[in-house]
């Protein structure tokens, strides 16, 4: 019913505008959705990993994908076409709820991404995504950045060098440590109050 897809890193799986006509689940890597303005500056909506789906809002509406995807590392990827889908939907209604949950959740976290980036200086936004990591990896006391500190800096919408800055500050202050790509969490507290005041001294 579905079928499998392979990317190397860089590789798009489809650009915004194409036709919604299947959606994608992550079996092995790492993809990003993004945004592309009119001047070419980027902006990263969502990244994804093993297990995760994405691209099924279109294939709901049977409308056009409204954000493009790549992989950012060598990725396999499932692709059940729109029809099978629907099929599929339609014989198991309980597979509807639970995707419809999902969609909703997504939907909240995107309502959260909209408000750090338009209402919260930087300092909340890393916080904030720090905060993110550790309830999805179910960890309070560490968390391993699945991105690039380049793709960090995108999707919180600032540069590399403010981060860098940022995740000193923030070592100084005693609310973590970094040690490459984990990050300790020694003061969960007060990352909560930086990811709500964004002030860091």
């Amino acid at each position: 019913m579905a079928s499998t897809l392979k990317f190397d890193r860089g590789e798009m799986i489809f650009h915004e505008g194409d036709k919604g006509d299947g959606f994608y689940m992550v079996e092995k890597g790492k993809i990003k959705v993004f945004k592309l303005s009119f001047e070419g500056k980027e902006q990263i909506l969502h990244i994804y990993g093993p297990g995760n789906t994405f691209g099924e809002v279109p294939v709901f509406e049977g409308k056009n994908f409204p954000a493009s995807s790549m992989a950012l590392e060598k990725s396999v990827i499932l692709f059940l076409p729109r029809n099978k889908f629907v099929d599929l939907i339609t014989a198991t209604p309980g597979l509807g709820m639970i995707l419809l949950a999902d969609l909703s959740k997504r939907l909240r976290d995107f309502t959260v991404q909209i408000e750090n980036l338009s209402l919260k200086e930087v300092p909340a936004r890393l916080a904030a995504y720090i905060l993110t990591l550790s309830k999805e990896q179910k960890n309070e006391k560490q968390v391993v950045l699945p991105i690039s500190k380049a793709q960090l800096s995108n999707l919180i919408g600032t540069t590399p060098e403010t981060v860098s800055r940022i995740l000193k500050k923030m070592m100084d202050s005693s609310y973590i440590e970094v040690q490459t790509k984990t990050i300790l969490i020694k003061n969960l507290e007060g990352l909560l109050d930086l990811s709500e005041s964004g002030s860091l001294s």
